[in-house]
């Protein structure tokens, strides 16, 4: 029995594939000849491009939001924050209780 390696193509070179089925100027068959790849396949990037494509442009642009958990100085800021609170509450509410 023959073993065949498997081939593995890039996301670029993928893309031009689906984006030269897109175009229809060529059948999948002339466009998997000229690339060496089967036309199944070159049939089922084109499906997966078209099917992705609007979901390039739902991504939001512009700096990302900050993660308040990055920075220790604040944490810790935020924490000395609460304890005075926290020992006010106490101090004021301790005799009632």
């Amino acid at each position: 029995m023959s073993e065949k390696k498997r081939n593995k193509f890039t996301a670029q070179f993928k893309a031009k594939v689906a984006l030269e089925a897109i175009r229809n100027d060529k059948t999948l068959n002339e466009i998997g000849s000229e690339f060496g790849v089967h036309p199944s396949q070159v049939g089922l990037w084109k499906r997966e491009l078209l099917e992705n494509a609007p979901g390039i442009f739902d991504i939001k642009r512009g700096p990302k939001p900050v993660d308040p958990s990055s920075d220790p100085e604040k944490l810790y800021t935020e924490i000395g924050r609460l304890k005075v609170q926290l020992d006010w509450l106490k101090k004021k509410v301790g005799p009632y209780l």
